[in-house]
């Protein structure tokens, strides 16, 4: 491609998203370049404490058990208090809890942090994808979801790299380090982002009209919970690339060294296609990209069946990674058209804890079915469930509101007046830019301004690559945490 093309492929994918996009973007950055726990938990426990392979997959579960009741919560926080105070909030209790693990000797004591660790940084999550919804104009918002998810990846890689040289020196050198970077995220989030709650408005106003929406009304809404479910099948099928995978090569003859390059081969795909594919899939019909993207999860890992080299598994890792990339951005936006303004926080809460659940489901499952029936039944069973999610797809998006009514929906919200972001009226906003003219606080087609989720959808999701087991929690794709 010539140097020109490329670069106006590069700043057609990057403009047209406020600037506090981009300062949400950066903290998520800096937070998975610090991710140390995750990765290195399980090798810190058995090889470094000398506990046993048993306690180091309670110790992960509890972990993601955390995951599991922080969501809901930080979802009702998240609309209470408002997406800043949260976020601050959960990082700021992560890298309190995280500094404290590195220091925990007892097992009861390990145990009882790391359930702490997993409800905080779990916390934020819910906060960072109702922000992004919020300063994100409907029509841009797989794309910064996309990019999000692309710094969740980029990070993990940076990070498990260097975790790996810091866990030779120092394991204590590696919970520290993350808490430092989580206590940066903090600082980034008080300096740089306004609150983006949108307020409610007058009584005469469109947004009064809307009903407070509590935890009672995200169970009753059918739509949305069938997306819940769907989200669950869909990433019970990707936990397997970090759960069932590595058991099954290594009962293949691979050695781990092996499994390190096919799934190394997640994370580069990622890096380098997910930045041009979000750019052809944008505008495309999400109906569509999530049913295909569902058979593509599914018969990827089908296919490893018939994977008997390396070279094949790497080619249906290559398989189920694009069906990751398709799907994050996609059903993160498709979350948020479904969310009611004044009640994303409580529906992103319940789409994360969606991720929690199935890191937690995933690694019992995948034992149970390889020591039953083996590793062809369990592949043969992710086809079946990808092919079931398509059709759930299939049935879910007819008749779906139109990303046109959403836009109105958003712009009900702030059209009289109403205040956004840090309380500021927003008095006009640029065409292009997407930036308010007036008192200067950063607006998308007239929504308030800040940001997740990856992830996951896509956060997605904790990264924790190389070790098998119970799992973590996230919408960035959990990438499985310890062996039990």
């Amino acid at each position: 491609m010539p140097t020109a093309s490329m670069r106006r492929a590069v700043r057609e994918s990057v403009s047209g998203l406020p600037r506090e996009f981009w300062w949400l973007w950066t903290s998520t950055l800096v937070n998975r370049l610090g991710g140390f726990v995750a990765t290195f938990m399980a090798l810190y426990l058995t090889l470094e404490r000398g506990y046993s392979a048993t306690y180091a997959g309670l110790v992960a579960a509890l972990h993601g058990l955390g995951g599991v009741v922080s969501s809901l919560g930080a979802g009702v926080m998240t609309d209470r208090l408002g997406r800043r105070p949260t976020m601050l909030i959960a990082q700021l209790s992560t890298a309190l809890s995280v500094a404290v693990l590195g220091f925990m000797t007892h097992p009861v004591a390990i145990a009882a942090v790391a359930f702490v660790v997993g409800m905080a940084s779990n916390a934020s999550r819910p906060a960072v994808q109702a922000m992004m919804a919020d300063i994100v104009r409907p029509e841009d918002r797989v794309r910064a979801f996309a990019l999000n998810y692309w710094a969740i990846n980029l990070g993990f890689a940076f990070s498990s790299m260097g975790a790996g040289f810091i866990a030779e020196y120092s394991y204590r050198a590696g919970f520290v380090g993350e808490a430092v970077m989580t206590l940066v995220c903090a600082v980034l989030v008080f300096i740089k982002l306004p609150e983006s709650r949108p307020t409610q408005g007058p009584k005469d106003t469109a947004s009064a009209a809307e009903p407070a929406v509590g935890l009672g009304a995200v169970f009753r809404d059918g739509r949305f919970m069938s997306v819940v479910g769907l989200s669950f099948l869909i990433s019970l099928i990707f936990q397997q690339g970090y759960v069932a995978l590595p058991v099954a090569m290594g009962s293949d003859g691979f050695t781990s060294a092996d499994f390190g390059v096919a799934i190394a081969v997640n994370g580069i795909l990622i890096v380098a296609l997910q930045i041009p594919v979000t750019r052809y899939i944008e505008h495309r019909d999400p109906q569509r990209l999530l049913i295909i993207s569902a058979l593509l999860a599914g018969y990827g890992f089908g296919l490893t069946a018939f994977a008997g080299s390396l070279g094949v598994y790497a080619l249906t890792v290559c398989v189920w990674t694009l069906a990751e990339i398709v799907n994050s951005p996609t059903q993160m936006s498709l979350v948020v058209r479904l969310s009611p303004v004044h009640g994303r926080g409580r529906y992103q809460g319940m789409y994360t804890m969606s991720w929690a659940v199935a890191a937690l489901a995933a690694p019992l499952l995948a034992g149970q079915v390889i020591d039953r029936f083996g590793a062809g039944w369990l592949w043969a069973g992710c086809a079946a469930v990808g092919t079931l999610a398509a059709l759930g797809y299939w049935l879910l998006m007819r008749g779906l509101p139109t990303e046109e009514a959403v836009t109105a929906a958003d712009e009900a919200v702030v059209g009289d007046g109403v205040a956004v972001g840090s309380g500021v009226a927003v008095d006009e906003v640029t065409a292009g830019g997407g930036v308010a003219a007036g008192p200067g606080v950063a607006a998308a087609s007239g929504v308030a301004a800040a940001s997740e989720v990856a992830v996951a959808s896509g956060e997605v999701v904790v990264k924790g690559q190389g070790v098998v087991g119970a799992g973590v929690s996230e919408p960035d794709v959990a990438r499985g945490v310890v062996a039990g």
